[in-house]
């Protein structure tokens, strides 16, 4: 089983999408890596590398337009700085035991039918707040976004979420926090340069109604747009992703998971440098 990072450069299809959903034409992509390049140079307040590849990273969920990816890149910058607690230099190892021993977060080793990452996270039975807070989760979730932001194709396929709330009981509830909550949203919407395409609520108990009503005030029309909720009903996932992208777990016709973050965590090792930069770019400290 192999969790290697995707680095090779967009192949026809994501090249053929990322035209048409995204603007990425051979102009577009000159100018607008020009403009952003101006626009950080001329900022005294910013620090970020000026790559042609890493600005690329905010320039395709910004549509190339320069103006919106370098108002990301300060909205990324001041997230950190307002969250420096949970994110002041974070490390892979600083959150090893979480992802290798309680398999909260997973990635699927395959992609779906629209070549998107799916990520699962267990909010149910599986997590233990006692021993992985809310907040570590957090932390967890930062550091696979700078895993998938490493991915070419994952920059123009984006992403989807399956959260699995099977067997949600008050101890999960009391691990949760309206301040939590915040912090999560305002990552997903403001400072994650990532194309997050859908996020699936399954097996959520009637319970589960206590925590949308924590975060339901915090979502934006935009994110509302792309959330599904199904139960158990798993046919009603399938309208989204087919089951022959989809293990048994979820009613598909892969083979029950039987890999965890263990499996993949060496991969995440292998970028230590690329997250050891990026927690030096930012606000600059005056």
């Amino acid at each position: 089983m192999s969790f290697d990072m995707i680095t090779s450069p967009p192949g026809p299809e994501a090249r053929a999408l990322a035209e048409k959903e995204l603007r990425e034409t051979e102009e577009n992509v000159k100018n607008g890596i020009e403009t952003l390049r101006k626009l950080i140079e001329e900022d005294k307040t910013l620090y970020y590398s000026t790559d042609d590849d890493f600005l690329l990273i905010f320039l395709r969920p910004c549509k190339f337009y320069s103006q919106s990816a370098f108002e990301l890149m300060k909205r990324i910058a001041d997230f950190r700085d307002k969250n420096s607690v949970l994110f002041h230099n974070l490390m892979p190892s600083d959150e090893r035991d979480a992802f290798t021993n309680h398999n909260i977060l997973n990635v699927l080793k395959t992609t779906d039918h629209k070549n998107r990452r799916v990520m699962i996270v267990q909010c149910g039975k599986t997590w233990d707040p006692t021993k992985v807070s809310s907040d570590q989760i957090l932390r967890m979730l930062y550091l696979v976004h700078l895993l998938a932001i490493q991915e070419p194709e994952t920059q123009i396929f984006g992403g989807v979420v399956i959260m699995d709330f099977d067997g949600l009981s008050m101890k999960q509830i009391k691990g949760l926090s309206p301040s939590f909550s915040l912090k999560l949203l305002s990552f997903i919407q403001d400072a994650m340069p990532l194309r997050l395409k859908e996020v699936h609520f399954v097996k959520q108990p009637f319970l589960f109604n206590l925590v949308w009503t924590m975060f339901k005030p915090f979502v934006k029309e935009k994110l509302r747009k792309r959330m599904f909720f199904h139960g158990n009903n798993m046919p009603a996932l399938h309208n989204h992703i087919p089951a022959t992208h989809l293990p048994k777990n979820y009613g598909g016709e892969q083979p029950e998971i039987d890999y965890s973050g263990a499996d993949w965590y060496p991969t995440m090792l292998t970028v230590e440098n690329k997250i050891k930069e990026w927690n030096t770019y930012g606000n600059i400290k005056k």
